[in-house]
């Protein structure tokens, strides 16, 4: 077909060379944004008096019947066309004769594309913060009924010092809070409008970029076109705050499969997020937790292949930010549906509480504390760790725990000990009497908690607000 730009070429365009250059595929995406930003575009062409009224209501009214039949399926975005821009534009023209053709009236694709990139990104934001925040919702939940859970905690991968469950899935609420501040400080920097940018150097006609950008809820225009049709840190912002959103639910990840192993058996999954094996009927795999693991280096990939897109472009717009979209769109998706499951799965997850604890106390978990007792009674740091030591290694020869010992066998490695020993390496004892804010005691926790609670509540999702 006849393109929108044609009338300085005289030859057809290759069909190889259309297909290349078309973005119709994936832009149609857009059809929503693209079709409120030219509502608003045109109502101010009307409000300036570029347009009459009479062809900004007709205009403004069969876009609105375009919108409404994409969206109930009766009208198809049919890849006939090279764009969004161009399927919106020539249904209008279609429909409304010359008077379609006013559309672009101070206008260019440029900035179009710049701006329903925006506006859509902008969405996605918003999307993903809302389920950050109920994910938020189901870890503190997890934290107020696990305040006692106790579980080892574990450095190199190896059994370290007892903590709670509360505390563990606390780690994660805070990952997860950094995430929601980083996409609230994304929104706030990229929510200025570029439409009325032209193609990078305004235009003639009197706009009113001011009361565009109102229409479209953004807080003020951008304040140089060249930048305003060539700027994608915004997008470059969000792909690198949704991988850090993969990274955290990629080491979540990690730890529920290691979990769900039979050499841990801390956490059962619930059948619906996991699957049995073709061959092994014993088998329970996680492959919710897997894929979200294998799908992050795929939004990992969209981010370093938009830098490196944007790295060598000069001003202004070139056809090379159209690779903005692909890889961005499949990056969107898949860091929103990873949320999605990963909250189901972690809703329905089954702790078994009597393991957790059962593998603190035979993880020399509270060595720490045995050491902390004798310094409390005056042995040096240094000799009591090698004190300690000895008695783990003691007790490994024995099969047993260091609570499994009795007080002689104790005396005989350190006469220091006595009978309240028992009561210092208790697993009770070692989580609660860690009482400094950020630490695993009940009480630490509880505060923690209470603020937690607060942030939500004072922080809803962007969707909310």
């Amino acid at each position: 077909m006849a393109q929108l730009w044609g009338g300085r070429f005289t030859k057809e365009t290759d069909q190889l060379v259309y297909n290349f250059n078309a973005s119709i595929t994936f832009d149609r995406k857009f059809y929503k944004q693209d079709i409120e930003g030219s509502i608003a575009h045109v109502k101010m062409l009307g409000k300036q008096g570029i347009l009459t009224q009479e062809e900004m209501l007709a205009i403004v009214k069969t876009l609105q019947d375009i919108l409404n039949e994409v969206e109930a399926g009766t009208l198809e975005i049919s890849t006939e066309y090279e764009d969004i821009h161009s399927f919106v534009e020539a249904k209008l023209i279609e429909r409304l004769g010359d008077t379609g053709k006013k559309l672009h009236t101070g206008r260019s694709r440029n900035d179009q594309v710049a701006l329903d990139m925006r506006l859509f990104t902008r969405e996605e934001v918003k999307q993903t913060d809302a389920l950050l925040t109920e994910l938020l919702e189901t870890l503190l939940g997890i934290m107020e009924t696990n305040t006692e859970t106790i579980m080892p905690g574990f450095t190199h991968l190896q059994k370290a010092q007892p903590i709670t469950l509360a505390h563990h899935m606390g780690a994660y609420f805070e990952m997860f809070k950094r995430d929601r501040l980083r996409l609230h400080d994304i929104y706030e920097r990229m929510n200025y409008c570029p439409l009325g940018s032209g193609a990078l150097a305004g235009t003639t006609y009197p706009l009113d970029r001011e009361y565009t950008a109102e229409l479209l809820g953004f807080y003020g225009p951008t304040l140089n076109s060249m930048d305003g049709v060539s700027d994608r840190d915004y997008l470059i912002e969000y792909l690198a705050a949704c991988a850090t959103i993969m990274m955290h639910l990629s080491r979540f990840s990690e730890e529920v499969i290691i979990w769900n192993s039979n050499e841990y058996q801390f956490v059962e999954i619930d059948d619906a997020y996991s699957t049995g094996s073709s061959i092994m009927p014993q088998k329970k795999n996680p492959d919710i937790a897997e894929l979200v693991r294998g799908k992050t280096g795929r939004v990992y990939g969209a981010l370093i292949s938009l830098l490196t897109t944007m790295k060598g472009i000069p001003l202004a717009y070139n056809k090379d930010m159209q690779e903005d979209k692909e890889l961005s769109f499949d990056a969107m998706e898949n860091v929103k549906g990873c949320i999605a499951l990963f909250n189901g799965m972690l809703a329905t997850m089954k702790f078994n509480k009597d393991i957790m604890r059962n593998s603190a106390n035979n993880g020399f978990t509270n060595a720490t504390d045995a050491a902390d007792y004798l310094v409390n009674h005056g042995v040096p740091f240094r000799d009591a760790h090698g004190i300690v030591g000895q008695i783990v290694l003691y007790c490994i020869e024995k099969g047993i725990a260091i609570d499994d010992m009795s007080l002689d066998e104790l005396k005989a490695i350190s006469p220091v000990f006595e009978e309240d020993i028992y009561e210092a390496i208790s697993m009770e004892t070692c989580v609660n009497k860690r009482l400094t804010i950020g630490a695993p005691g009940k009480e630490a926790m509880e505060k923690v908690i209470l603020l937690e609670k607060e942030y939500l509540a004072k922080n809803p999702s962007m969707t909310k607000q």
